[in-house]
């Protein structure tokens, strides 16, 4: 949303001449406009979550929900932690020690406000002493009780939409993410003991986006994965509850950056780590030994999400943009094809790696017909850039109908590559259908008892 809707929003309209002060206003009406309507789309799409869920194995469903866990949520806090090695390798060990090896503190202080107090205190200590990369933080001024977001029911963003329309082809894709995200909490949840209605999960979560937006609110909701890992914790509906409370309060009342700043994020930031090797152990769990490749190759495409998020910031860095230089600007020709072809795996990566999944346990199954029609669904996909998309920020298209200046058109240079994938899903998909057919008969137990009967 900042980078690729809010910043260039802000630019666009300083470029057509706005001030700053009205500039910051228009873009933040653009993205109301956006949330609300990542909201309807989820409403929209929130009475299919069950028949998705039951339809899926889970396997893709949890494979994709790991690979979220194993990037997202555990990969990316590391440089955090190791970019202050002293706490946050501290903070590491007592988490992890207490949470998964279930090595109890001294007087069995819960790990996380153990690693909280202990590497917290190493943190400000050295910031004390003056070691070299430890400050004391700094706050800008809290504006306590503010109103202003209360202005957003006044309905003064109304006029914003057709300036808003160019950006929903970026933001829909992240909304359908998280319908599937979504659909894979639920069957988490459901895998550590608890089970929950897929609709309910997707309707409250587009209820709460959708509200999120009239209140003024550019990001929209998710459920936040790991509820294993809280019930493993011990939370339970009440630590739900004042999770909702505390970060609802902060908002409200003003006080989120105080915590922002003042809690040092080593301390924190293992629980993170704990929470995405919990989701992926239990995956493996909750999912039959012979489906756990289909968990695996699910992981893929994250991989590469994280393989394109350094040359991402280096080429976002300021200085790159002041020169001019791009991965298309790129004289290497194997290394910008690289580059592309990482680009178009890692956009989608929560989709591609579900119907991968999907696919190989299918296969598994010997369900080849159902494994070729998840091909066959991909390669639709595929076809709009809901997976695959080659431009930046996972844009959707429409090929062939929309020129290359439109908000859905495609551009020239990428038609083949699209056009390529599109045709090795659907050409995979015609194979394993007919792979099908010289499949040889399995017998059931049932015909083998019956055959035995008689």
């Amino acid at each position: 949303m900042i980078l690729l809707v809010l910043g260039p929003a802000f630019l666009a309209a300083r470029a057509g001449g706005m001030s700053e002060l009205e500039a910051a206003r228009h873009t933040w009406h653009i993205g109301i406009w956006c949330t609300v309507m990542c909201g309807v789309l989820k409403l929209i799409l929130a009475p299919f979550g069950q028949v998705v869920r039951d339809a899926i194995p889970r396997a893709g469903l949890l494979g994709s929900l790991a690979a979220i866990a194993l990037v997202l949520i555990s990969f990316f806090p590391l440089t955090h932690i190791l970019g202050s090695p002293l706490p946050g390798l501290l903070a590491l060990v007592m988490v992890l020690g207490t949470l998964i090896a279930h090595v109890p503190l001294p007087g069995r202080t819960p790990g996380t406000l153990g690693a909280l107090i202990v590497a917290g205190g190493v943190y400000y200590l050295l910031c004390l002493i003056g070691v070299a990369g430890y400050e004391l933080p700094t706050t800008q001024p809290t504006v306590w009780f503010p109103t202003q977001w209360m202005e957003s029911w006044q309905g003064t963003w109304w006029g914003a939409f057709p300036d808003a329309v160019p950006f929903l082809p970026f933001v829909l894709p992240f909304a359908l993410a998280t319908v599937v995200g979504g659909i894979d909490c639920t069957e988490s949840a459901a895998s550590a003991g608890d089970e929950y209605d897929a609709r309910t999960v997707l309707g409250v979560e587009a209820a709460a986006t959708f509200l999120a937006g009239l209140s003024g609110g550019v990001i929209q909701t998710t459920p936040y994965i790991g509820h294993p890992a809280y019930k493993a914790m011990g939370g339970r509906a009440a630590y739900t509850l004042a999770t909702a409370l505390l970060v609802g309060s902060a908002g409200v009342v003003g006080y989120f950056a105080l915590l922002n700043a003042w809690i040092p994020a080593p301390a924190v930031y293992p629980i993170l780590v704990f929470v995405g090797l919990e989701i992926t152990s239990q995956t493996f769990m909750a999912t039959p030994r012979k489906h756990y490749a289909a968990v695996v190759i699910a992981c893929l495409p994250a991989l590469a999400y994280l393989a394109m998020s350094l040359p991402d910031r280096i080429f976002g860095d300021s200085l790159m943009i002041q020169g001019g230089y791009t991965m298309a600007s790129l004289e290497g020709g194997p290394l910008k094809h690289d580059l592309q072809t990482l680009r178009m795996l890692s956009n989608g990566f929560i989709v591609t790696g579900l119907l991968w999944s999907w696919m190989l346990a299918s296969m598994i199954d010997r369900k080849l017909i159902l494994a070729g029609v998840v091909m066959l669904g991909a390669a639709m996909l595929t076809c709009f850039g809901v997976m695959h998309s080659p431009i930046e920020g996972n844009r959707l298209f429409v090929p062939f109908l929309f020129d290359e200046t439109s908000s859905l058109g495609l551009p020239a240079q990428y038609v083949p590559a699209v056009m390529e994938y599109v045709a090795g899903y659907a050409v995979t998909g015609a194979f394993l259908i007919a792979w099908s057919v010289f499949l040889p008969k399995v017998v059931s137990d049932d015909e083998v008892a019956g055959v035995n009967g008689h």
